[in-house]
């Protein structure tokens, strides 16, 4: 075996077994770049290099500036009317409560951006309020943390922005408009498969639909909303950047949290940072040992050889994708999603191109399979939060929430083999 072979299996493998032995992701990415660095004799100075290198990007400061956003906004009081605005779309139809859970986290993402903050703040008012109304708690819990994964696909997502630094200069204004489409297909399609359960056990219908109870709760949570589109119109428009549009939408959080919806005091309004520096250090400790990892895997020609690799097993481009979907599932059954993110990105993102498939599809793909990664155990963060705020035994969230794997592998599938899901929106305005 070549000494270029044996670093990989180094990397490789203590990277596996770290992962098995439950260390934690960033301990785990850092200390098998390490090992893998000691095998080849390069200067320890090599780790603090691409550790400053990895967080030092422009680009990478929209991110705490989303997490924020999303954070003053989910504790401002607007879950609430998200909700109420929801209710008076959907709440009419047979299982309206699930069809308002599924809507509320369309919207709710769009100001989060978070699937585990999607689930926590709604998730804790939408599931005692289904089982109030009837709704048995495992599929209450089920809806709750699928539906939550639309906020991944909703811009603002700060993971877009990761994916656009990982990718190389992918146009995060692309990405945002990319994602639209799919996470309204996400949610028509979870809406189908609470349908047919809701018919299927005679869950109830919520109030009459009427004109004027939309229009009213669309004017009180119409500053939510606007929060999204200082974002978007911004960056599409050319009007700010990213990071610029990100520390507007920070600034109008804060003041429709603290002056509007008065949901947050100023005493609040600090608890509120600390939980965001919490959230971030978690984010840029990942993304700067994951930057040695990559360093790692670029010197070693690991993406080349992958490429090679999974090109040698077939030349069917769509065995190839369907391969791509495969291994990053797998991923996310023992990674969280920032990392697959950070250390996928430069070795998938190659075969996906030489098969056809543009950079901003395959991120909205590589999004939504780290999306059903997080309902998956051993390491699904979101189905752990969502059994702890229903009160519902995991193996029993599981077991409900199938039949929603199934719809959200059908958009996958779709959003993988017909490319004008994802780039009607960017090919239009850009």
């Amino acid at each position: 075996m070549s000494a270029e072979s044996m670093a990989i299996l180094v990397l490789l493998a203590s990277f596996g077994i770290m992962i098995l032995l439950r260390f934690p992701i960033a301990y785990a990415v850092a200390l098998s770049s390490l090992l893998c660095l000691l095998y080849q004799g390069l200067p320890f100075t090599t780790i603090c290099q691409q550790m400053v290198k990895g967080i030092n990007s422009f680009s990478l400061m929209a991110v705490p500036f989303f997490i924020t956003m999303g954070c003053l906004m989910g504790s401002g009081g607007i879950s609430e009317k998200l909700i109420a605005l929801a209710n008076a779309c959907v709440g009419w139809m047979t299982g309206g409560m699930a069809m308002v859970n599924i809507v509320a986290s369309y919207f709710f993402g769009g100001i989060s951006g978070s699937a585990a903050a999607d689930t926590a703040s709604l998730g804790s008012i939408l599931i005692p309020m289904m089982v109030d109304q009837g709704y048995d708690d495992d599929f209450s819990t089920a809806v709750t943390i699928t539906s939550s994964c639309e906020g991944l696909l909703v811009p603002p997502s700060h993971n877009m922005v990761i994916y656009a630094m990982s990718a190389g200069g992918v146009s995060v204004g692309s990405l945002f408009l990319a994602g639209y489409i799919p996470g309204a297909l996400l949610a028509i399609s979870l809406m189908i498969g609470s349908y047919i359960i809701s018919k299927k056990r005679k869950y109830p219908k919520g109030d009459k639909f009427t004109f004027k109870n939309l229009l009213k709760q669309l004017a009180v949570s119409v500053w939510a909303l606007a929060a999204v589109i200082i974002v978007v119109v911004g960056v599409v428009g050319g009007w700010f950047t990213a990071t610029e549009s990100a520390a507007v939408a920070v600034i109008y959080s804060l003041l429709v949290s603290v002056y509007i919806y008065k949901g947050l005091d100023w005493k609040g309004v600090w608890k509120v940072l600390g939980d965001c520096v919490d959230t971030l250090s978690i984010v840029l400790i990942l993304i700067s040992t994951s930057s040695i990892f990559g360093y790692c895997l670029t010197t070693l020609h690991v993406p080349v050889k992958a490429a090679n690799a999974v090109i040698g097993m077939t030349n069917n481009p769509i065995l190839i994708a369907l391969l791509l979907n495969l291994i990053l599932l797998v991923l996310g059954c023992i990674m969280d999603m920032a990392p697959i993110i950070l250390i996928a990105t430069p070795i998938l993102l190659p075969i996906a191109t030489s098969i056809g498939i543009n950079p901003i599809q395959f991120g909205i793909m590589i999004i939504l399979n780290c999306g059903i990664g997080l309902l998956t155990p051993p390491v699904g963060a979101v189905l752990f939060i969502g059994s702890a705020v229903g009160k519902v035994k995991m193996e029993k969230v599981v077991k409900a929430t199938l039949p929603f794997y199934l719809c959200m592998i059908v958009v996958l599938l779709l959003l993988t083999f017909i490319p004008e899901i994802t780039m009607l929106l960017p090919n239009l305005f850009y």
